[in-house]
């Protein structure tokens, strides 16, 4: 497997609390350059990202992000406006304290109305693996399954654990035949990408494979 085929799935994101426009302009530039599957940013650039890129490439967001306790009518709005503001694919965040209170069809309930609000755009299920049991991540990859969500995703990266081996191979024995998968969260090499992907994962939320292309030598040159 060639870097290119790994950049071509990867959400190059930068979701921190400090992210500047310059900062969120430069990693569209990056996506651009490097072919990446979309740009993952804070929902307060969207509109500013896809005035500049265009169709050249897909602006994603998250929504809830990233504790996930917002209503639901909180989260629908913000799907809504991140949509109407030129999203292309959203990444959501559920309820983890719903699913410690076994209130599953609540979840499925919300996602759903997520789900609506995106008028088609690709909606993806962060579910925090490293918050949760293994019961509870078999349990969430049925949820999301029946949502009518495209992907499930491991993590936000914000709460203490990323995506794992084990998780995205949990998520690909349980998951429906439609449903893919997206690992994100401490993916920092070419080798956990690749292990990642070999797992099943069809989608990567990362920041640094970008910037392991940007020292790779080709024939050619600089990649």
């Amino acid at each position: 497997m060639n870097v290119k085929e790994i950049l071509a799935i990867c959400d190059h994101t930068l979701l921190a609390q400090g992210a500047t426009a310059a900062e969120i302009k430069a990693i569209c530039d990056d996506g651009i350059r490097f072919c990446t599957a979309s740009v993952c940013i804070p929902p307060s650039y969207v509109k500013m990202a896809k005035e500049y890129v265009g169709e050249r490439l897909a602006i994603c967001t998250v929504i809830g992000f990233p504790n996930g306790y917002m209503t639901t009518a909180a989260k629908v709005a913000e799907t809504a406006d991140a949509v109407k503001n030129g999203a292309d694919e959203i990444d959501m965040v559920i309820n983890v304290g719903w699913v410690k209170d076994g209130r599953y069809d609540a979840v499925l309930k919300e996602i759903r109305a997520i789900r609506a609000a995106c008028e088609g755009k690709i909606l993806k299920v962060i579910i925090e693996t490293c918050l949760l049991t293994e019961e509870e991540k078999i349990e969430l990859t049925r949820v999301v399954s029946e949502s009518g969500a495209d992907f499930i995703k491991t993590s936000t990266g914000f709460a203490g654990g990323g995506a794992t081996v084990a998780d995205i191979e949990l998520f690909a024995k349980h998951r429906a035949p439609h449903l893919k998968i997206k690992a994100a969260g401490g993916i920092s090499s070419l080798e956990d990408a690749e292990a990642m992907m070999k797992a099943g994962a069809e989608r990567l939320g990362t920041s640094r494979i970008v910037r392991i292309a940007k020292n790779l030598k080709t024939p050619e040159g600089t990649y």
